[in-house]
């Protein structure tokens, strides 16, 4: 998996800037799907980034707002770039949405999980368990490649430049036996292997902090190394993922997490009760 720019990015960035520059020709939606005799609703799609524009489509919006050859030409490159294909096409069918693209360009990732471990550190079997628990339905080909798509994700935190990650998880997920208390001690020493690494903390919340800014549930604040690419809130549902955009809603759950990390344990302390849960399961397991 390489660290370039990911084609996700790429047009999350061409949509804001078609849609800045709209408005700064004083134009409508409606106006430009009239002037260039297509709907109103594709422009608004391209504007939001839920679908991907051409080359000569970028090319006839850019002109349409009178804008200077020079930028007009990076633009259209920039949508040339956008309609690659990342790693995760290879997945299209586990995949779906800009999630792992955005992931995959973030310099930084800040993740609070109350009843799982974070997927990006999860063992391919904890991750076996969980999926064939909330997915009873699926068949062992579909659960395995869906592991297969994880642990590929994973290598997003060991490859050269990986993003900061930083995730905190509820005490009740070391204590939730997950796969057996084979896969569950495994699963605890992975997270003291993770923990090791210089780009990846993580934090417990005891059950004895009582209530904490955090409680209604898992989300994952995305981090992005170019001004022009805002910070993104990812909440994962059952139905998919939701996103947050806007300034005050990233802000909220910014200062949601720096109240939720002053609540947690210290990373050693952390440290600390994850080695204690491995011994007591080792324990368990030899009983």
């Amino acid at each position: 998996m390489a660290r370039a720019q990911s084609p996700t990015v790429r047009r999350r960035r061409l949509a804001s800037e078609l849609r800045r520059l709209r408005e700064a020709a004083r134009l409508t939606i409606d106006e430009v799907g009239e002037k260039l005799e297509c709907s109103a609703s594709k422009i608004s799609r391209i504007e939001t980034g839920h679908t991907g524009v051409t080359p000569r489509d970028t090319r006839d919006l850019l002109q349409l707002y009178n804008v200077p050859p020079d930028q007009l030409e990076a633009l259209v490159q920039l949508s040339r770039e956008a309609r690659k294909k990342g790693w995760w096409h290879a997945y299209h069918e586990v995949f779906t949405g800009a999630f792992v693209g955005l992931e995959t360009d973030a310099s930084s990732l800040r993740a609070f999980q109350s009843l799982l471990v974070p997927g990006l550190l999860q063992t391919e079997a904890y991750t076996r368990a969980v999926i064939r628990s909330i997915r009873p339905g699926w068949t062992e080909a579909e659960v395995e490649r869906r592991v297969a798509a994880r642990m590929e994700r994973q290598r997003l935190l060991t490859v050269p430049d990986p993003p900061n990650y930083w995730a905190i998880i509820d005490e009740a997920v070391l204590l939730r036996v997950t796969g057996g208390t084979g896969v569950m001690r495994d699963q605890m020493l992975r997270l003291c292997d993770m923990a090791a690494l210089p780009n990846v903390t993580i934090q417990v919340v005891p059950f004895d902090a009582g209530a904490h800014s955090s409680m209604e549930g898992p989300y994952l604040i995305l981090g992005f190394p170019e001004q022009a690419d805002p910070d993104v809130v990812y909440v994962d549902t059952t139905t998919g993922g939701v996103y947050f955009e806007e300034q005050a809603d990233v802000q909220r759950y910014t200062l949601m997490f720096d109240h939720l990390r002053a609540s947690a344990l210290s990373p050693d302390d952390t440290l600390q009760l994850v080695s204690g849960a491995a011994e007591r399961l080792s324990r368990q397991r030899e009983e």
